[in-house]
C-alpha cells in the first residue's frame, strides 16, 4: 500500500515537473527565456517548447500585435503666436525586437506604453512650437505628423534602441483650452451678430428703394392715366357739344324747349317739397302753348 502511494506521489511530482518545464507560445506572442535574470533565449514562433523548471529558467510573454497607444493627457501646448491648444493623438506601435525591449524597456506592453506616450508628447510639443494654429488645423498637419513620427523613431532607434516599431502617428483632434475656446466663440458670435445686423441694414435699404421706386412708378402711372383721362373726357365734351349746336342749330324752338326740360329737371332733383311755377313766366309752358294751335290742326 504504501507503495503504491509512493509510485502515486512519485507521478504526480514528474508531471509536475515536466508541466513546469513545458510551454505554449501563441501565435499572437513572443515567449523570452530567462535563467537567473538574464535572457536565454527569445521564441518567435508559435508552438510547443521546452525549458529548466523554475527557478533555473522562467517565460515571459509580450505581445507581438500591433498595439494602439491614445493620449491620456490634457495638457495644453503653445503654437508659434503663443496660443494654447489642446491635441488629441494616438499611436500605432509594435514590439520587434524582445529582447531589446526587455534590457531597456520593461518586461510588458504598459512600461512601453509609458515611456512611448512621453516621448510622442515631446514631439508634438517641438513641432506644434514651430507651427500656427492654421497650420495645425490645414493640410499642413500631415507634415505635422511625418515629423512626429520621424522624432518618435529617432528616439526609440537611438543609442539604446528599445526594440519597437513606430507605424503611425495620427492627430484625431485640435481645439483651444476651455478658457480660450469661450472668447473664441463670443468673437465668433459677435462677427455673426455683425454680418446679421450688415445684411439687416442692407436689406432694409433695398426695401425702401425698392418701395420708393414703386411709389414712383404709381404716381407716374395714376398721372398718365389722369391725363388721358381728361383728354378723353374733353375730346368726348368737345364732341357732345358739337352735337348739340348741330342738332340745335337745325331747330331753335327744340332747343328751348329741351333746355326748359333740363331746368325742370335740375329743380326737382333738389330736395325741395314744393315749387310754384308761374305758367306766364315758364318756356315749358310757353313752349305747349305755341304747340297747342299745331296740335289742334294736326288733329
Amino acid at each position: 500500500m504504501n507503495r503504491i502511494g509512493f509510485i502515486a506521489s512519485t507521478l504526480l511530482v514528474v508531471l509536475a515537473l515536466l508541466s513546469s518545464m513545458v510551454f505554449v507560445v501563441d501565435q499572437r506572442q513572443f515567449g523570452v527565456v530567462y535563467a537567473l535574470g538574464q535572457i536565454k533565449e527569445v521564441i518567435t514562433e508559435p508552438g510547443l517548447n521546452f525549458k529548466l523548471p523554475p527557478p533555473f529558467q522562467n517565460v515571459r510573454y509580450i505581445d507581438k500585435r500591433l498595439l494602439t497607444l491614445d493620449s491620456s493627457d490634457t495638457e495644453s501646448m503653445l503654437t508659434a503666436e503663443k496660443q494654447r491648444v489642446v491635441i488629441d493623438w494616438y499611436v500605432r506601435w509594435r514590439i520587434s525586437d524582445p529582447s531589446e525591449y526587455i534590457r531597456n524597456v520593461g518586461l510588458d506592453e504598459s512600461a512601453g506604453a509609458l515611456q512611448l506616450n512621453r516621448v510622442v508628447r515631446n514631439a508634438f510639443q517641438e513641432e506644434v512650437n514651430r507651427r500656427t494654429v492654421k497650420e495645425l488645423l490645414s493640410l499642413k498637419r500631415d507634415a505635422l505628423m511625418s515629423d512626429v513620427k520621424r522624432e518618435v523613431l529617432e528616439a526609440v532607434r537611438g543609442a539604446k534602441p528599445w526594440g519597437v516599431d513606430v507605424v503611425d502617428v495620427r492627430i484625431t483632434r485640435v481645439d483651444y483650452v476651455e478658457a480660450i475656446t469661450e472668447s473664441v466663440y463670443r468673437r465668433m458670435e459677435a462677427e455673426r451678430k455683425r454680418v446679421a445686423n450688415e445684411l439687416r441694414s442692407t436689406g432694409a435699404a433695398e426695401g425702401e428703394k425698392i418701395r420708393a421706386d414703386a411709389d414712383r412708378q404709381r404716381e407716374i402711372t395714376i398721372a398718365n392715366a389722369y391725363r388721358d383721362a381728361q383728354k378723353l373726357k374733353g375730346d368726348g365734351d368737345a364732341e357732345a357739344a358739337r352735337v348739340y349746336a348741330e342738332a340745335f342749330g337745325r331747330d331753335p324752338q327744340f332747343a328751348q324747349f329741351y333746355r326748359s326740360l333740363e331746368a325742370y329737371k335740375s329743380s326737382f332733383n333738389r330736395r325741395s317739397d314744393v315749387m310754384v311755377v308761374d305758367p306766364s313766366s315758364s318756356d315749358f309752358f310757353k313752349a305747349f302753348r305755341g304747340a297747342a294751335p299745331g296740335a289742334g290742326a294736326r288733329q
